[in-house]
């Protein structure tokens, strides 16, 4: 996480109109009580200020992502959401300082947490292809015919166990591409939506309640699918 990121963050907003302003104050009226000149002292009470803020502010906790290590469609549902958070960097970015920059940056934090869950999702959804391929159901397929031409009972139990588990996974893996793709459709309008809300020209509240339906739909998604164990 770079530190615009970390700035732009809600946690980095209640910092700075947090008490630490009091904390700058007070080092500046001390440093001019014991004889320091105001210059030096509206220095050092900007100095603790700011370095209060730092210190408050959220450490490098993003995971890594990389597109390239999982195969399509996951790749393209993460791409998608890598631009869009860009976008919506620049938009605040190009918000004018005070207030709605400071809420439209806590908006962006919130989005950059759903990015984190559609990558989680995505590796998911990749591991879960995977292991399908492995399990090979053409194979088995062709396997459990051979197995009903001998009557083998118990080995074709066996098989047809193993082709529910595939259709389990194969359908386990269509809902998660389908929510990941709605997901970036939500995304795009959201992304188109930043700048009038920036402007003040959009409705601001509910923007924010959109965004927080999004991440939290993900957010589900991601803790649902900690329960699958791909063979």
């Amino acid at each position: 996480m770079s530190f615009h990121d970390r700035f732009y963050t809600p946690k980095t907003a209640k910092a700075i109109l947090s008490w630490r302003i009091l904390l700058g104050i007070a080092v500046l009226a001390g440093s001019m009580l014991f004889g320091i000149s105001p210059a030096i002292s509206i220095a050092l009470g900007v100095v603790a200020y700011s370095a209060s803020v730092a210190a408050a502010m959220p450490r490098d906790g993003r995971i890594r992502i990389d597109p390239f290590t999982v195969q399509e469609p996951w790749r393209q549902f993460v791409q998608g959401a890598q631009r869009s958070a860009v976008k919506l960097h620049q938009i605040v970015e190009g918000v004018s300082a005070g207030p709605v920059q400071v809420r439209m940056a806590s908006i962006v934090a919130k989005l950059d947490r759903g990015l984190d869950d559609t990558w989680q999702i995505a590796r998911r959804g990749h591991d879960i292809d995977q292991a399908v391929h492995r399990i090979d159901p053409t194979a088995l397929r062709s396997k459990l015919a051979t197995l009903q031409q001998q009557g083998a009972t118990d080995a074709i139990a066996s098989v047809e166990g193993q082709l529910e588990s595939v259709d389990r996974l194969k359908a386990q893996s269509t809902k998660m591409a389908n929510t990941l793709r709605l997901a970036q459709t939500r995304l795009d309008e959201l992304v188109a939506r930043a700048a009038e809300a920036g402007v003040g020209a959009g409705d601001t509240d509910a923007y924010e309640h959109d965004v927080e339906d999004l991440v939290v739909e993900l957010e589900g998604l991601r803790q649902a699918i900690q329960e699958v164990r791909p063979a």
